[in-house]
């Protein structure tokens, strides 16, 4: 009989944010597949779990999906996490799960914190329609036609950023619509949460005097 693949959702922030399930399914699970495994032993050591980790990251994913579809083919479970939240977005999850489909093996969920869901939340744009594009292209020209068709939408756009590109990507929203109100979400569930409501020009003014710190959802 094979195993189970369990997609498990961690905290984004604060290590409370963990359901119950969580932590019954990381405890009896065979191994656990983590996309940072330093990151991943600071959550299990807070919760008391000492089963097995295994790395599983953007340089390895594809010949570690095969390794862990021959455990499951032989009767493991295994427990799928990422760095923070929940597994398969924006990160390389969804090809193990995919890998599991393919393979008629068994997959579930355990849900909990999504980054995207939770600025959603805060942002008090509307969240009855909304568009997730992850990380836009790291390349101005490329992202800048990215950036051109998401400001049509009619939806809610959300994007992740780093610190080092976030003024790059408010600089071309601020060349194409200048009178866009952008909003900024960082530290989420942490101490220092903030979410920042402005204009793109009114934000660069702000990073002008403050280091932008952390990786930021951008919603517009």
């Amino acid at each position: 009989m094979a195993g189970t693949l369990s997609i498990v959702s961690t905290p984004i922030g604060n290590i409370e944010d963990i359901t119950l399930r969580a932590i019954r399914t990381l405890k009896e699970a065979d191994i656990i597949a983590a996309e940072d495994t330093r990151h991943t032993k600071k959550l299990l050591n807070a919760y008391r779990i000492d089963t097995p980790l295994t790395s599983f990251h953007s340089y390895n994913n594809r010949q570690k999906s095969r390794t862990i579809i021959k455990m499951l083919k032989e009767g493991k479970n295994v427990a799928l996490v990422s760095d923070s939240g929940t597994p398969g977005i924006s990160d390389p999850g969804h090809v193990l799960i995919k890998g599991c489909i393919d393979e008629s093996l068994p997959a579930t969920v355990i849900p909990g914190p999504t980054a995207l869901v939770a600025a959603l939340v805060l942002s008090g744009k509307p969240a009855n329609k909304f568009v997730f594009e992850g990380f836009l292209s790291s390349k101005g020209a490329r992202r800048k036609k990215q950036l051109k068709e998401l400001l049509t939408e009619e939806r809610t756009v959300i994007v992740y950023e780093s610190p080092h590109r976030i003024e790059k990507l408010l600089i071309d929203i601020k060349d194409i619509d200048p009178a866009r109100t952008v909003v900024l979400a960082r530290e989420l569930t942490k101490k220092f949460e903030e979410v920042k409501h402005g204009t793109a020009e009114e934000h660069l003014g702000y990073f002008a005097e403050n280091k932008p710190r952390g990786e930021f959802i951008v919603l517009f």
